[in-house]
């Protein structure tokens, strides 16, 4: 049993030492490619040649302005945004002047009134400054003349000219009276028309209401006038 682990150590020390030996050689045999490669010169190559740089062009704003045009961030790539406005409407057409049947001035402190008509088949009324007739507002009368406001403008015109103009809508040919059927006659509103700030209201002597009748607080008044009778809603006492 002895010898055997005589020979067993021997065996080993053998391995060992020719391992050692064996890690030698290859270490010097490393040592000296080391020293062989860095023995070595390498010849450096020569420097390429230099060139300068070429030289920018000053910044200029529009040298970018298709940039600006051409935006990604809008669909249309156009920041000019072409705003399309309407056109205006047309501007309004002046109706028909009314129909003026005369000036009269009563005394009873309103100042002078004019008998006027919207046309012919309309009733009379009996206006003073300020009342409103149609599309027309009464803006002043006299002897001589008659204001009326239309959209803002006043429109000045001689009594003799309104009574052409009525005479003009009076005028129509036989003919075309022979063959055209006359239209109905304007249903007249029954009972109290518009405030005419003095106090009344607009009446019309063709609403087919007697005098005296009451209704809405106010009551029916017939008065004479150069013109014909004339009335008035006054209120109930």
């Amino acid at each position: 049993m002895t010898r055997k682990l005589w020979v067993l150590n021997g065996v080993l020390v053998v391995a060992v030492v020719y391992a050692g030996v064996e890690f030698r050689n290859r270490w010097r045999a490393t040592r000296a490619r080391e020293a062989a490669l860095l023995a070595v010169k390498v010849k450096a190559a020569p420097a390429p040649p230099f060139l300068p740089l070429p030289v920018a062009p000053p910044v200029t704003a529009a040298n970018y302005a298709q940039i600006a045009l051409r935006t990604l961030f809008d669909p249309s790539r156009n920041p000019n945004v072409v705003v399309e406005v309407p056109p205006p409407p047309p501007p309004p057409v002046m109706p028909p002047l009314p129909l003026c049947y005369g000036v009269m001035n009563l005394g009873d402190g309103a100042g002078p009134a004019a008998l006027l008509a919207e046309n012919q088949k309309s009733a009379h009324q009996y206006l003073h400054a300020g009342d409103r007739i149609g599309q027309f507002k009464l803006v002043d009368v006299n002897t001589d003349e008659i204001v009326l406001e239309w959209n803002g403008q006043q429109i000045h015109k001689a009594l003799n000219d309104l009574a052409t103009a009525q005479d003009d809508q009076r005028q129509a040919p036989a003919q075309a009276q022979a063959e055209d059927t006359p239209p109905p006659k304007p249903a007249v509103k029954a009972g109290p028309g518009e405030d005419t700030g003095r106090g009344f209201k607009v009446c019309s002597m063709a609403d087919g209401l007697a005098e005296g009748t009451q209704m809405d607080g106010y009551q029916k008044k017939v008065y004479p006038t150069p013109f014909g009778p004339a009335c008035r809603w006054e209120p109930v006492q």
